[in-house]
């Protein structure tokens, strides 16, 4: 019979990997798994099957070395470089450094949608140097907003060409726009994506918002025993079920459309009021009430399943954010607008 696994400095690296493994649950470790290679499955295999029983406090041990990895400063920068690698071995050259460019570089499904996602600065320097029909093209193509901070951040006569070339330009031919896409593709956002790393904390902040809450919070308060600064930093930046107060009207609405409505009952089952308030009031007096009725139609449920609901939501706002499709206040960096009458 396998014994209880009490000293964690007695766990080997692999299988201090099997604890983390199951810690983590089936739809993470399983996308974990896809990643690896025969040899690698079957170590973790042999290791996960003789663990026997782990207690928690080795477990807490495990993530809280785990975060500090993560969240010490360049610590994951060799990850990128090892999904590079892999890639390399399962794909073609070009198709892997194509892939490694889209996770390096900002997001986006399109070329267009990727480019509202850069700074406008950023975008502004390097347009400054291209052809003023050139940089027309680009401005109508990308988020209205998006052009209209870029174009304030170009120089003032260069400016003015561009706008009197998109007050000119009709219909954009096919081949013209393809030649702009891979110009910008191999001349701009290759370069970008090389040169931008994802901070270790943004990391660790969505790892943190997978776990569910007891996890969460024991985790955290372990890490800010050892490193406070990190703790904070990480909290700061991650996004809560709560934090959806700062989704506007519109968004919620866009979040109950991509929701399955008996994912947002349970996750608004364990909801605070002020959270379950804000969803009521952008539903139909009919549709809330059978979303009501649904909730108390569940009877007790387990915290378990309504964090995993409350993360799934969390994720589709998140999704919805990165593409453009919803604002969710203070993101930016900055303070309230200014409102005028």
């Amino acid at each position: 019979m396998p014994q209880k696994n009490n000293s964690y400095d007695a766990l080997s690296g692999p299988e201090k990997a099997a604890v983390f493994l199951f810690a983590l649950g089936e739809d993470q470790a399983g996308a974990l798994f896809k990643l690896m290679d025969d040899d690698e499955i079957r170590v973790l295999s042999q290791k996960m099957a003789h663990l026997g029983s782990v207690g928690s406090d080795v477990i807490e041990a495990l993530f809280v070395e785990f975060a500090e990895q993560v969240s010490s400063a360049g610590s994951l920068v060799g990850t990128v470089d090892s999904t590079e690698r892999l890639l390399g071995k399962m794909l073609d050259k070009d198709r892997a450094q194509e892939i490694m460019d889209e996770i390096r570089g900002p997001s986006g499904r399109t070329i267009w949608e990727k480019l509202s996602n850069v700074n406008e600065t950023v975008l502004a320097n390097f347009l400054k140097n291209e052809y003023p029909q050139t940089v027309a093209v680009v401005l109508s193509r990308i988020k209205t907003a998006h052009a209209a901070r870029v174009l304030g951040q170009l120089p003032e006569n260069f400016a003015l060409e561009v706008v009197m070339r998109m007050l000119r330009m009709e219909g954009v031919q096919q081949d013209v726009l393809q030649h702009v896409e891979k110009t910008l593709k191999s001349e701009f956002m290759s370069n970008l994506s090389r040169t931008t790393r994802r901070d270790t904390h943004e990391i660790m902040a969505d790892i943190f918002n997978s776990l569910d809450r007891k996890t969460e919070s024991q985790f955290m308060a372990a890490l800010e025993e050892r490193n406070i600064d990190s703790a904070e930093r990480i909290r700061q930046l991650m996004f809560t079920f709560d934090d959806l107060l700062r989704v506007d009207a519109a968004g919620i609405q866009a979040i109950m459309r991509l929701v399955p409505k008996e994912q947002l009952a349970l996750g608004l089952k364990g909801a605070s009021q002020e959270v379950k308030a804000l969803f009521f009031e952008n539903l139909s007096e009919r549709a809330g009430k059978m979303m009501r009725e649904d909730m108390e139609a569940m009877g007790p449920v387990r915290l378990r399943d309504v964090d995993e609901a409350q993360a799934a939501i969390v994720t589709a706002a998140k999704t919805l954010a990165d593409s453009g499709e919803i604002v969710i206040a203070g993101d930016d960096g900055d303070g309230p607008e200014e409102m005028v009458e």
